[in-house]
This record gives structure tokens, C-alpha cells and sequence, in this order.
């Protein structure tokens, strides 16, 4: 019972003084709450003011034959070491047993990506005679056109819109607004769909202001978007593992190969730290590195 008020506590610090996502929030909760779970199987459920560096050690060690990642891994000892500072912050505890805990060493993975080929074939696959499908064009052309996340998608508001300006304000993480510029094909489709589509669905209440809508006339989910990438990338005969987020990344991804400033992405992209944004000067080498070997003359077998 004890852990269970230290978690609530800790939750209502992440949301009160940090504004972190309900999303965020929960991977918090159900990573201390993988830690409450063992501490009361294994070590007699001692509470959170009684746990020592060797319980953290031992827990960590139970992660992997449970085939969860090391990414996975550095993640949940994240969360566990923000869950000992906000004790330590409130006179919980007296020392932090998770201060001297490593996390597993990680290579950088690099994101998948579309082409622009890629990405312009899933949008000539979209049926545009089929219903919702004014939707599905518009909804695609402004993830990869704003490099939005699925969530911001979900949630973006007709009163947020700023067409004529080029730009629409984006709620990202932590309630925090951004301005992303908006190009014409996307502005294009969306306003297609706003005025041939959308007029004419029966909204329901709380969600009158709500752009993109599914057949109820309520805002179209994550998982809604999740499947009809999915379903629109089977059709289209792209084998690669395609999520909303694949959109962001190759948004990302095709501004650092035309020449753009990591900053200006890093601020389209809502990146608190230009660390996070850098992952794509790396997929920019590794897209110099593959136009080398195709098209450079001693790798194309050519005469001595």
C-alpha cells in the first residue's frame, strides 16, 4: 500500500511540476510499478524508503531473461531514478539508492525512414473515391509535412489552424505550443478535406474544434491512424515497419539531406535538446554513404 501512495505522489509531481504527457506519465507509473511488483515477490515488499542499491541491481538483472531490450531497460532505469529523487526531493528518504545504478550500454539505433519516393507512393495508393479517404490524404500529408507526432495529430484544432500564414500551433509534450510551417500540398488537402468532408460530418460535443474526426464525428485515435498507415503500406507493397512516427522521422530526415539547419528542425520538431534532433545528421551520413556506394564509379564494376 505504501508504494502505491509514494507512486501517486510521484505522479502528481511529474504532472504538476514537470507538464509531462499523460503518455509519459504512464510509461513513469508502469515502470516503478515493475519495480514495486518485484520488491514484493522477491525481497519481502519492503517499502520504497527501504530499498537499497542491491535491490535496484537485482531487479535490473530479472529485466532481460524476461526478453525486455536494453533500450527497454534504460528506459525503466530512467524512471526509476526520477522516481528516488522526487523521495529525496520530499525528505522521503534520506539518501538516493539509485544514484551509483548503470544503465545497459545501448548503441544508437537509427529510426526507420520512407524516401521521398516511398512516401509519395503511400499517398497515390489513398483511393480517393472510397469514403474517408479526403481524410487519410490530408491526415498523411500533414504528419510528413509538419513532422508532427501521432498524438499532436490527433489533437490538432481547426482554431489552431493558420493556412493563409503557412503554419499551424501545435500542442506537443508537456502542453507546450509550437508553430510548424505548413507547405502547400499539404495545405491543399487539408483544406479539401476540411470543405468537402468534414462540413458534413455530425460532430459530436467536445469535439467540434477537433480537425480530423473518425466516422462518429470524435477525434480519430492513434490507433486509427496506426492501422490505415499500415493497411495503405500493404497496399502499396513498402515491407518496411511503418508507423505514424516513420512519417515524423523522414520529415525530419529529408530537411537535414536538403541542407536545413539542425536548429530550425529542432524547433519544428519540438526538441527540448539539439542531442535529440542530431540523430539526423547521422541518418544524413548514412544516406551520403549509400549514394556513394551506388553511384560512385569503383563500386558500380566499371572497366579498369
Amino acid at each position: 500500500m505504501i508504494w502505491q501512495i509514494e507512486i501517486r505522489g510521484f505522479e502528481n509531481h511529474l504532472k504538476l511540476e514537470r507538464g509531462l504527457s499523460p503518455n509519459t506519465l504512464t510509461a513513469y507509473r508502469m515502470d516503478v510499478q515493475k519495480l514495486a511488483d518485484f520488491i514484493e515477490e522477491e525481497a519481502g515488499g519492503v517499502s520504497p524508503q527501504k530499498v537499497v542499491l542491491e535491490h535496484l541491481k537485482q531487479f535490473i538483472s530479472s529485466l532481460q531473461p524476461q526478453g525486455i531490450s536494453s533500450r527497454s531497460q534504460s528506459r525503466i532505469i530512467s524512471g526509476i531514478k526520477a522516481f528516488f529523487k522526487y523521495l529525496l526531493l520530499e525528505k522521503l528518504i534520506s539518501e538516493d539508492p539509485s544514484e551509483l545504478l548503470e544503465a545497459p550500454k545501448i548503441g544508437m539505433k537509427l529510426p526507420v525512414t520512407l524516401s521521398i519516393e516511398e512516401v509519395d507512393l503511400i499517398m497515390a495508393t489513398i483511393d480517393l473515391s472510397r469514403p474517408q479517404a479526403t481524410r487519410d490524404r490530408a491526415m498523411l500529408e500533414v504528419l510528413y509535412g509538419c513532422g508532427l507526432r501521432v498524438s499532436e495529430l490527433c489533437e490538432l484544432l481547426v482554431s489552431n489552424l493558420h493556412l493563409k500564414e503557412g503554419f499551424v500551433k501545435v500542442i506537443g509534450k508537456g502542453d507546450k505550443e509550437r508553430l510548424a510551417p505548413i507547405g502547400g500540398q499539404a495545405v491543399k488537402h487539408l483544406k479539401l478535406y476540411l470543405e468537402n468532408d468534414r462540413v458534413h460530418r455530425d460532430l459530436k460535443r467536445g469535439f467540434e474544434d477537433h480537425v480530423f474526426l473518425n466516422h462518429h464525428g470524435r477525434k480519430i485515435s492513434r490507433v486509427s491512424v496506426f492501422n490505415i498507415i499500415k493497411k495503405l503500406c500493404e497496399q502499396a507493397g513498402i515491407r518496411k515497419n511503418v508507423s505514424p512516427h516513420t512519417f515524423r522521422h523522414s520529415f525530419a530526415t529529408h530537411l537535414v539531406q536538403g541542407g536545413a539547419d539542425l536548429r530550425a528542425v529542432q524547433e519544428m520538431l519540438g526538441h527540448e535538446s539539439i542531442t535529440t534532433t542530431e540523430i539526423y545528421s547521422h541518418l544524413d551520413r548514412e544516406y551520403l554513404r549509400s549514394a556513394i556506394i551506388d553511384f560512385h564509379p569503383l563500386e558500380r564494376g566499371g572497366d579498369d
